[in-house]
């Protein structure tokens, strides 16, 4: 297990380190005449490096982290959960029929989007319904949805056709596909179209002027919001924005990020590669730290349209071939920063389970793996790999999946790309040999997937489903039943199941948790301990 190093700075006597590089690599996103490094006199700037370059400005279509932190900054949502996991209201309050039917939520007053158009009941209706197509969660909710309408401009009612306890856990869960609300035009995309407006409802104002993608994006505060006055907690509370002005700034090389946030170039870098966190030991400037005790799970995902994967033998063969303490041990290196883990819904939590991951906790299983290609008569079909190269926590899972496939037999074709044309790929159900792919790797927040009601990976919905697409009929009964489960103990007899059907049948690979520490300016103060990176709350001294 790791030792989570929470709020712990750094001692002093490292030297501030200036580069050539840091300051071409900045210079290159000034953008109409201003400089990141020179905000006007009177503003206040927060320069971020954020773990990804940001490509995919629809938080609807995809569930990558980078886009939900983009639009975290720019949208809010009716319902939040706070750091207790309790949903709290944030646009709106409810009340709920004696017969847990009717959901009746009230609009608060001075809720403006960024056009400075009031948000309305219609928005939020034609929001919810726009990420009922996508969201696992969210589909679940729309099965026994009966209507959901606005009976006035600060009114809307969700009638069910039987209750639904989760609700309100599921509309107000922080990741991966939050409801955000968008104006009523906007929301009416069809939900497997990109949105190209970009009109917000939170703290943050998007500056779609001085937007490079994948370069660097900008954010200002938006004047006209009005915050919630309870203190912030996660993605609940007041959300008082006390800077002027957030840049996100894409950096490459994690060297020069260090060396940036070390000459005072740059505030924050939300992921710190671990083999250099001793280079920022010994600067009295800088905080090291985590921002939540359960980090994340990392995994991998399989294609199920297409050969080889199509075959549950060979999907059986990939799991027994793979290594959780390989894979951690060269993804993250320092033991106190991971632990193997064969839980589905993450070590630690209620439902936590480890049945069916006897190998991958246990190193793997060549033999075996090789058995099952056997049997499944695997012809030696290529399995396209996709390699991001640009983000720290992702880079190193396919390289050593592929050692490992390969010794077991296994034709692997690794593909290298930046994760934001892997984010845009994996949408592709096209032939691996025409564009398509076969296995992935990515990595979740343990709240993501700590539940079969949330967790985007345990959709078995085929086309419906999560990239991938698994067509599972037993996985959704077993979703079903955890629905109808009345008391823990029943929800976690269930859990059990989900977990040894998901393991034999290979839904994914979990291959371990681990912590992602980050890294800021002690100029930054406030920040919040979630789960997911917000600028809200957060000061900048001088």
């Amino acid at each position: 297990m790791w030792k989570l190093h929470c709020k712990t700075e750094t001692a002093s006597g490292r030297p501030r380190v200036h580069s050539r590089m840091v300051a071409g690599l900045l210079a290159a996103t000034m953008l109409a005449g201003t400089s990141a490094l020179e905000p006007a006199a009177a503003e206040k700037t927060i320069t971020g490096v954020m773990h990804s370059g940001l490509r995919v400005l629809d938080p609807i279509i995809t569930t990558a982290h980078i886009t939900r932190d983009h639009a975290y900054m720019i949208y809010d949502v009716l319902v939040a959960v706070d750091e207790n996991f309790q949903p709290q209201p944030q646009m709106a309050d409810w009340t709920i029929s004696d017969d847990k039917l009717t959901y009746t939520f009230k609009l608060r007053d001075g809720l403006k989007f960024h056009d400075g158009n009031p948000v309305t009941a219609r928005d939020a209706v034609a929001s919810l319904k726009r990420w009922g197509k996508r969201d696992s969660g969210g589909q679940l909710i729309f099965d026994v949805t009966e209507s959901l309408e606005a009976t006035d401009d600060k009114t809307l009612v969700w009638k069910l056709k039987k209750p639904f306890p989760a609700l309100l856990e599921i509309v107000g869960k922080q990741s991966a596909v939050p409801p955000f609300i968008m104006p009523e035009r906007v929301a009416n995309t069809p939900p497997d179209q990109a949105i190209t407006d970009y009109t917000g409802s939170g703290p943050f104002v998007f500056v779609e002027s001085e937007y490079q993608p994948g370069v660097s994006v900008t954010y200002k505060k938006f004047a006209d919001y009005v915050p919630r006055n309870e203190p912030p907690s996660w993605m609940a509370g007041g959300k008082v924005v006390k800077v002027d002005t957030v840049k996100w700034v894409t950096m490459p090389d994690a060297q020069t990020t260090i060396n940036a946030l070390l000459s005072g170039e740059i505030d924050y870098i939300e992921q710190v590669q671990i083999d250099l966190l001793p280079l920022l030991e010994g600067n009295d400037d800088v905080v090291v730290e985590t921002r939540d005790d359960l980090g994340y799970q990392t995994m991998g995902r399989m294609n199920f349209k297409h050969p080889p994967f199509d075959n549950v033998k060979i999907r059986q063969a990939a799991l027994k071939a793979l290594s959780q303490a390989d894979v951690l041990g060269t993804m993250i290196g320092n033991p106190k920063y991971y632990k193997i883990c064969g839980a589905i819904f993450g070590c630690g939590t209620p439902l936590g389970d480890e049945s069916g991951a006897e190998t991958l906790i246990k190193g793997g299983d060549k033999e075996a793996a090789k058995q099952l290609l056997k049997e499944a008569g695997y012809d030696g079909t290529p399995v396209v790999l996709m390699q991001p190269t640009d983000v720290i926590s992702l880079q190193k899972q396919p390289v050593v999946a592929a050692q490992a496939l390969r010794e077991a037999g296994f034709n692997v074709d690794m593909q290298a790309m930046d994760w934001q044309t892997l984010v845009t790929r994996r949408a592709s159900q096209a032939k691996p040999s025409e564009g398509g792919w076969n296995l992935f790797f990515t990595n979740w927040m343990v709240p993501e997937i700590n539940s079969p009601l949330i967790s985007p990976m345990l959709n078995g919905r085929g086309d419906q489903a999560w990239f991938g697409w698994p067509k599972d009929d037993q996985l959704e009964a077993l979703r079903a039943e955890f629905i109808e489960a009345d008391t823990p103990e029943k929800q976690r007899e269930v859990a059990v199941r989900i977990q040894k059907h998901v393991l034999e049948n290979v839904i994914y690979i979990p291959l371990g948790q681990y912590a992602a520490p980050q890294a800021r300016s002690k100029k930054l103060t406030g920040m919040i301990p979630s789960p997911v990176p917000v600028f809200w709350n957060i000061e900048k001294a001088d």
